[in-house]
């Protein structure tokens, strides 16, 4: 790797051959050795190619291998000259995190936690192939990938007040779900309400410190709070729409004159047919995702209250923020002097938006969004706020969470489950796992310490910390 050390926590690689922009990446001397075992700086000088690139092809320090561009990439398109690529968004769309606030403390929570454990994984369907409470039609469905939060409000799975606290208020615009093929809606129609498998996680986490008491206190955040965090997205819907869409896509990009690096690298320009219909079936994904996690919402809140006999509202039980990090959105930012419409595309990365900016409304736009950055299962999350820097350097992003150090097999062979259960009974944390093999796949040894990934983000100024949060209790698929 010929990466130059700019700043601290800053690196960049020149442009050569044909890459249009350089790469830069975020990270320390710490985290270098790992992104040089695997091709996640080759996907992102092959993201620097493609036609208009703005700017940088962005590596954040979470960074890793994975189909197409790494996760932990962001790269922002010129409306006119670039390209759209399902690659760059992910396969699970909006793949994001919720972070729920309650006004329980941790000396109430504690005789309490196995029960509530029990009825959480009962309540809320978690592993491959889960299927929800609740079944809906295709044509239902629809509406839901179409109006997105509008209609868990509708279905009495939301309130007004739990709008306001999403990203995009729940509902990304120009969702289309003709675009969306009937393999995929029979895949996630029965999904709503469902955690998944792989890294998605319920955890019932304690603020373990605070570390910016006045925005902790107007987000409501204090020492000792329980807080649970979700992370999940639009599973089977999403992962068939990418498939279907890379497949679609790919026989075209010759017509164009895009290189296919692997089978997976498909983009085509973002004015083409198949690219407008990708994006309109992109977003109704996002708007089942923002579904999806609301409807979980709407279990853990009827769980709590089955444990403690109080309603939700008694215990505080409101969003705190959800953002998502498998995306790609049309975002207004300053390029060479003047204000021009990009397609940002964030795989692995989170909006981190700045107090002030024009997408925030009430508390948060005079704070600053809230960036959910989750850790490993043991280790603890962060949770931040985005800064001005952000918009100016990493269009408005930051790390999506700890990020891997192995693979999924390479963990299996590493780990048992009786070493996980150990451990985290050692790190007192009750494990709910639906597949032992798959908590296997997420032991901690498998992802970086999520500190080496707060460290560059903090350390550039492109996010600030609010809180620390530590599991206490976690559901794995």
């Amino acid at each position: 790797m010929n990466l130059e050390k700019i700043t601290a926590f800053k690196y960049i690689l020149p442009r050569t051959g044909n890459m249009r922009v350089p790469v830069v990446i975020y990270t320390s001397e710490k985290l270098l050795p790992y992104i040089g075992k695997d091709q996640s700086v080759q996907q992102l000088t092959n993201v620097a190619t493609l036609p208009g690139i703005v700017n940088y092809a962005i590596g954040m320090p979470d960074m890793h291998q994975g189909y197409a561009f790494p996760i932990g990439g962001v790269a922002a398109f010129d409306t006119d000259e670039g390209v759209v690529s399902p690659g760059g968004v992910g396969f699970d769309i909006n793949c994001g995190v919720r972070v729920i606030k309650t006004n329980i403390t941790y000396d109430e929570v504690k005789p309490r936690l196995l029960e509530l454990g029990r009825v959480l994984f009962k309540n809320i369907p978690s592993g491959v192939g889960s299927t929800g409470l609740e079944r809906f039609s295709a044509e239902e469905a629809r509406r839901a990938m179409r109006l997105g939060i509008e209609w868990a409000i509708e279905k009495g799975y939301a309130s007004s007040k739990d709008r306001e606290a999403i990203e995009d208020y729940g509902c990304l615009q120009g969702a289309d779900p003709n675009c969306v093929s009937k393999k995929a809606i029979d895949r996630g129609r029965e999904e709503f309400g469902t955690l998944g498998a792989g890294n998605h996680f319920l955890e019932i986490d304690i603020v373990e410190s605070v570390l910016n008491k006045s925005v902790a206190s107007k987000f409501g955040l204090f020492e000792g709070q329980i807080l649970i965090w979700i992370h999940t997205g639009s599973r089977g819907l999403g992962h068939q729409i990418g498939t279907d869409y890379i497949d679609i896509m790919r026989p075209k990009m010759e017509g164009f004159g895009i290189p296919l690096f692997d089978r997976d690298f498909v983009s085509l320009p973002i004015q083409a047919e198949e690219s407008q219909r990708y994006l309109g079936a992109m977003a109704a994904a996002a708007n089942f995702a923002w579904v999806n996690r609301q409807v979980i919402t709407y279990y853990i809140r009827l769980s709590f209250s089955e444990v403690f006999k109080k309603d939700p509202e008694a215990l505080g039980m409101e969003i705190l923020y959800d953002v998502a990090h498998n995306i790609a959105k049309f975002e207004r930012y300053e390029v060479h002097g003047k204000e021009k419409l990009l397609l940002v595309h964030r795989k692995g990365a989170t909006r981190a938006f700045p107090k002030r900016h024009p997408a925030l409304r009430g508390i948060f736009k005079e704070v600053g969004q809230p960036v959910l950055l989750p850790g490993d299962m043991r280790r603890g999350s962060y949770i931040l706020i985005g800064s001005e820097k952000s918009l100016k350097e990493t269009f408005g992003s930051v790390a999506h969470g700890a990020g891997r150090l192995l693979s999924r097999s390479s963990a299996v062979k590493q780990t048992t489950f009786e070493d996980i259960k150990k451990e985290m009974d050692e790190s007192d944390i009750l494990l709910f796992a639906a597949d032992k093999k798959v908590a296997r796949e997420e032991a901690s040894l498998a992802y970086k310490d999520v500190e080496s990934v707060i460290e560059p983000i903090v350390g550039e100024e492109l996010a600030y910390p609010v809180v620390r949060t530590k599991p206490l209790l976690v559901v794995k698929g």
